[in-house]
């Protein structure tokens, strides 16, 4: 059995402790406990601070990352576009830099295992490399965990930034 992974990382503006991102950090709490009462949520990467923001990835203090752990990826889909983390996506360009490469991967993981920041990482830089394969895809082009067929299923985002 598998679990989905997802990682995604941003480049912030300003530092977490600025007025510039004092919203963003308001929100944090709130969208995370969406998170964690969501369908098919299995877990979320946090510190004693009940969030991740303290966490570097690639070794850049610009850089924050969140990760978490999925039923499937139709449940992620469903928190991602929902009420709450939607109003928080509607005003990312405030918070975070755009960044031609991807930020966000998933990939599937054995059921119970918890992925760490440097799997997310290679995972990441995997799909900058390749674009979407059963090793690391994204929410538009998934794959099915590694017990079935390999097929990629192309989900239509009409209206969605979802990578």
């Amino acid at each position: 059995m598998y679990e989905l992974a997802q990682v995604n990382i941003g480049r912030i503006l300003a530092p977490m402790d600025s007025p510039e991102l004092a919203d963003f950090v308001a929100l944090l709490d709130p969208v995370n406990a969406v998170a964690d009462r969501s369908p098919g949520f299995v877990w979320r990467l946090q510190t004693e601070d009940g969030n991740a923001t303290a966490m570097r990835v690639f070794d850049d203090d610009w850089l924050i990352v969140n990760m978490s752990v999925w039923s499937s990826p139709d449940a992620l889909l469903e928190y991602v576009y929902g009420p709450m983390h939607r109003m928080v996506l509607r005003r990312r360009r405030e918070w975070f830099a755009r960044v031609a490469e991807a930020m966000t991967a998933l990939w599937w993981v054995p059921t119970g295992h918890r992925p760490t920041v440097r799997e997310a990482e290679e995972r990441l830089v995997l799909l900058r490399a390749s674009g979407p394969t059963p090793e690391a895809f994204t929410l538009r082009d998934t794959f099915p965990p590694p017990d079935q067929p390999p097929v990629l299923e192309r989900r239509d985002l009409i209206g969605c930034d979802a990578d």
